[in-house]
Formats: C-alpha cells, sequence, structure tokens
C-alpha cells in the first residue's frame, strides 16, 4: 500500500511535464506558422524597412562654358558627412575621433548634435572630397554616414568671377549669371533603392527608382582669351592708378554679344571665406552707375545733326572758352577756360568743348536730344537679366531749366552702366540699329531673326563715326592720341566726370572715361573702359582710360584674327618682319 501511494504523485508530474511540453511545442509551431504564413508580408515589409532604404540621387548642375566651349564653371562629385542624432554613440571619445579627422571642435560637434536630438539627420560636414569622407566612414562610429553631392569649381577663377557668380553649399545660384539662369542649370534629383547593414553601410544597390537629370549646360558669349586679357591689362592699370574700381566692356558690333565683362576688385569664387570686402563681388560693369562725362558728346552732336538745324560744318563760336547759362557758367575745362575759337559741329567732338555741345542742346531744345538719348538705351536697362542690373537715370524734370539742358549735353545729370554705355556706342558705330545686348552666345542661325530697332539714320551715325575718328588724330586736333592701336584704325570719345560728394561735386576726384571701337573703317568691337576715382596727377580720361583702350584692343585684333586696315609702307616693313 505505501509503495503504490507513493508512485502516483511521481506519475502526475510526468503527465504534467509533457502536458507542459507538448503545449510549448505546440506554441512554437503556431508561432513559427504564424510568422511564415499569416505574417509573412507583414514582416517581409518590417525587414525590408529596416534594411532598404530609398536614398536620393544627386543631379549634376549645368556646365557653363565660354563661346569657344572653355569650362567657366563645372561640377565635380564630392561627399558629405551626416549624422543620425538618435543613432550616434554618445561616447564623448567618440565624438571626439568625429571632430578630429573632420577637422572642428569637439565640443561644437557634441553641442550641435545634442541640440538636434530629436532628429534623424544632420549633416555635420559638406563637400569633402571621397577619399576624406571614406576615412570618417572607416572609424566604424555608430550613426555616421556619407551622401554624394555636387561642388561647383570654377577653372577661371577670379577672371570670370563676375559674369559667371557661384553658387552656395545647397549648389544654388547666388550671384551672376548661376543665380540667373539657376532654373535652367539645376538637375532634378533622382532616387534609387539600396540595402544597407546595421551601421548604414551600402552593401547593395537594388533599384533606381528615378534616374537623376543632370541640367542643361549655358553657353555664354564670352571669349575667354579676350576676357583673360581684359582682365590682366584692367588690373594692371588699376593697381598702377591707385583706383578706388575700374570696369571693361567689350561688345560684338555685329551680334550685340558682350565678348568681355570684368571689373577691379574682384574675387576667387573657389575661396570665398577671404573676401573681407563684399563689394568685390558686385559685378560694377552692371551695377554700378556713373555719370558719362563727354562720352555723351557723341549723342548730342547726333541729334543737333538728325534736327536738321546742322550739319558737320556748321560752325559754332566757343570763345572765348566759357558761356553764361542763367546763373551759372559753363567752361571748356575744368580748372580754367580754354578758348577753342569756332569749331566745327565736327569739332566739337574733337576738341570736347562743353561750350560747343552746350550751344548745341540749347539750340535744339531738351527733348529732342534727351529722345535720342533715350533711344540708344539711356535710362532703360539692356535686358539681360542680369542680377542687379540697372537701368541708371535719365532725367526727364517737369520743368527743364537751361542749365539742366547744357549740363545733359555733355553728360552731367544722366548715370549709366558701363553696359549701357557699350550699348549706345554699339547701336551708333553700328549704323544706328539697336540690337538686343546678350550674355548668351548668339547662333549664326539666329542672327537673321534678331530684333532689331533703327534709332538713327545711317548717314548720321558715319558723320558722328568721322567725328569720333579725329579725337584719336594728333593731326586733326585729336587729344587722345594714347589710344591708337598698331597697324589698326581705331575712333572713340574721352570723358573725365567729376565725383559727387557729401557736398556736391569733389573739386580733385574724378571717374576716367574712354569709349572707342576698332577697327573704325569697319567696327568690329566696342570698348567701355571706367576708372573711377584714379589718384595720382592724372585723372583725365585721354590719360587714364585711353591707353588701356590701345592694350586691350591690341590684343583683342589678334585673337579675332582681324585684318589690319592701316598700314603705311613703315608699318608693312615692320609687320613683314616679324
Amino acid at each position: 500500500m505505501t509503495n503504490k501511494t507513493e508512485h502516483k504523485p511521481i506519475v502526475w508530474r510526468l503527465y504534467l511535464i509533457f502536458f507542459v511540453m507538448l503545449l510549448c511545442v505546440v506554441a512554437v509551431f503556431w508561432k513559427l506558422t504564424s510568422l511564415h504564413v499569416l505574417q509573412k508580408d507583414f514582416l517581409q515589409g518590417q525587414g525590408d524597412a529596416r534594411t532598404i532604404r530609398t536614398e536620393p540621387l544627386s543631379a549634376n548642375r549645368g556646365m557653363i562654358t565660354d563661346r569657344n566651349g572653355e569650362p567657366l564653371a563645372v561640377s565635380t562629385p564630392v561627399k558629405s558627412i551626416w549624422v543620425n542624432p538618435k543613432e550616434i554613440s554618445q561616447e564623448l571619445r567618440d565624438i571626439e575621433i568625429l571632430a578630429f579627422e573632420l577637422q572642428m571642435e569637439s565640443q561644437v560637434l557634441a553641442a550641435n548634435i545634442a541640440a538636434n536630438a530629436d532628429k534623424e539627420f544632420l549633416f555635420v560636414k559638406r563637400r569633402m572630397s571621397p577619399a576624406e569622407a571614406d576615412r570618417v566612414l572607416a572609424l566604424g562610429i555608430d550613426g555616421v554616414y556619407s551622401r554624394q553631392e555636387y561642388q561647383r569649381y570654377y577653372p577661371q577663377g577670379e577672371i570670370a568671377a563676375h559674369v559667371v557668380g557661384f553658387t552656395n553649399v545647397d549648389d544654388s545660384g547666388q550671384e551672376g549669371l548661376e543665380l540667373a539662369y539657376d532654373e535652367w542649370l539645376q538637375g532634378v534629383p533622382g532616387r534609387q533603392q539600396v540595402m544597407k547593414d546595421r551601421r548604414g553601410r551600402v552593401i547593395k544597390e537594388l533599384d533606381t527608382l528615378a534616374p537623376a537629370q543632370p541640367g542643361q549646360d549655358l553657353e555664354l558669349s564670352i571669349d575667354f582669351r579676350i576676357q583673360n586679357h581684359a582682365y590682366k591689362e584692367l588690373k594692371s592699370e588699376y593697381m598702377l592708378r591707385g583706383a578706388r574700381s575700374a570696369s571693361v566692356v567689350v561688345m560684338d558690333v555685329a551680334t550685340g554679344e558682350v565678348l568681355a565683362m570684368v571689373n577691379q576688385p574682384s574675387y576667387n569664387p573657389n575661396n570665398r571665406s577671404t573676401i573681407t570686402d563684399f563689394s568685390a563681388l558686385r559685378n560694377r560693369a552692371v551695377t554700378d552707375l556713373v555719370e558719362p562725362g563727354s562720352t555723351v558728346k557723341a549723342f548730342t552732336v547726333a541729334a543737333a545733326l538728325e534736327s536738321g538745324m546742322f550739319t558737320p560744318e556748321t560752325l559754332v563760336d566757343t570763345s572765348p572758352g566759357r558761356i553764361r547759362v542763367g546763373r551759372d557758367y559753363v567752361t571748356d575745362a575744368t580748372t580754367r577756360a580754354i578758348n577753342h575759337g569756332m569749331l566745327t559741329v565736327q569739332g566739337v567732338i574733337t576738341k570736347s568743348s562743353n561750350v560747343g555741345a552746350t550751344k548745341l542742346a540749347l539750340a535744339i531744345g531738351h527733348e529732342p536730344l534727351r529722345n535720342l538719348l533715350e533711344r540708344v538705351g539711356f535710362g532703360t536697362d539692356t535686358g539681360t537679366g542680369f542680377p542687379g542690373e540697372r537701368s541708371g537715370v535719365l532725367p526727364n524734370h517737369r520743368i527743364w531749366h537751361d542749365i539742366e539742358t547744357a549740363t545733359l549735353s555733355y553728360g552731367y545729370g544722366l548715370s549709366v552702366s558701363a553696359l549701357q554705355l557699350a550699348s549706345a556706342y554699339t547701336t551708333l558705330v553700328g549704323g544706328g540699329i539697336k540690337k538686343p545686348v546678350s550674355m548668351l552666345k548668339v547662333q549664326p542661325d539666329a542672327l537673321a531673326s534678331m530684333p532689331t530697332e533703327r534709332v538713327l539714320s545711317e548717314t548720321i551715325s558715319r558723320n558722328v563715326m568721322a567725328a569720333l575718328e579725329t579725337v584719336v588724330d594728333k593731326e586733326r586736333g585729336g587729344g587722345a592720341t594714347a589710344a591708337n592701336v598698331p597697324f589698326y584704325s581705331v575712333a572713340g570719345k574721352t570723358g573725365t566726370a567729376h565725383v559727387v560728394g557729401a557736398s556736391g561735386y569733389e573739386s580733385n576726384v574724378y571717374n576716367s572715361l574712354f569709349v572707342g571701337y576698332a577697327p573704325a573703317s569697319d567696327p568690329r568691337i566696342v570698348v567701355v573702359i571706367i576708372m573711377n576715382e584714379p589718384s595720382g596727377r592724372e585723372h583725365y580720361g585721354s590719360q587714364v582710360a585711353a591707353p588701356l583702350f590701345s592694350k586691350i584692343v591690341t590684343g583683342a585684333m589678334r585673337i579675332l584674327n582681324v585684318t589690319p586696315d592701316r598700314l603705311d609702307d613703315a608699318q608693312l616693313l615692320k609687320l613683314s618682319a616679324l
């Protein structure tokens, strides 16, 4: 009895254990069945969500080139390091190692990560070379990843900086044509599926959901050979003269294309961290305005001829070198009156007579003069769409006083940009036909359909051009002989304008200008030079700007392979010896 009683609890316990084990087996079997059959799709999706990621594909920004295909702005592949603040190791040692590799202050990096602890994405270093980024990833720190991007590089540096501009860290245009044509240049980012390991490293590219579409290229009208030449000559003269700033514009007469546009001071778009004077970022040729001074006299004479009251041979008495207009006096010099006596209308340009220009303007009235200035483009922007371009000021007084008409005739009381002045002279020497100004290359097949407008008769245009030739001819009384170019005929007009200060015009501060074209017999290019506030004793346009015109045109004629049109026997002998 005793033995049987003792064995009954033991059997019962065994059955209980077997039953529990059976339940466990059934539970495991049921769980496996549930995972592999009933919840398969859900779990597969959750697994993929933790290993398969959709990554952005950066789009390559379009290239900017000059008219001959020379690269002015290109995009190079780089990598940016980012972290997931929720994943990254909070160990101070890891943060210090990461900061050291990124050349950052560890305290700054740690504080930045802590401040964004609720986020899953934080850039910590942008635009690193792929090799540098790979070294960071090789540290194996949790939550540290990389993303491929593109960085803009400007092969020509400061030479083309003001035209091309630059982009920001997100590759969006900020200045120049990078900004003006940002939408055109920007690509469309794509998307791809990748498989990552637990450290976030890509172990397999699965599928491209949407390919990245690169931006479109932009072909400029700029000829980098002329741009480079003009920049070097301008910089040299700018430093020699100790000027506040300076600009040069070279324009194609036949097409209205800008072949060169350079300024001083400039900057290196590849390293903007060194910029201390942010005014250097301005493209002064389109944003800065000056009173054009005597360069306007060509249009004053054109308006006089257009009125029918004058011919190129009509005599104008400029004696005794000054004239009273209302309560003011107009003189033919900045310091003392110079008596040019009787001048022809053409001679008013040759001698740059303020008195002669005043008499012409007062004779025809303000309206014909202002109308002509407006027709050639003063007071309106050139339509290039360049960021920050200013339209200048062309006065339109409700009541015109004689002194206002007089000062307008010799380039005071209005303001223009270098590009505007180049456009106006291109119209003048282009037979009186106004063409749209273009910063982009004009294709040959588009020339015939180019919208043009005749704003001045060809006869008057040629009469004024003949007068402009005398300005550089010493034998005919011209004073800008420094503008002459060996083997080529040139023509142009000087300008010297007082600068407005806090209490009116400064007596000893000037802007020096020269506008000219070459060859004079068949104009190919117009060149505008503005030297703002040169220091030293020389300040006249004939002394400061005219010699620079000669240097720039000498190089441009060679670059454009223009046939010389002014060769005497001695020059022929010299040329044949080269």
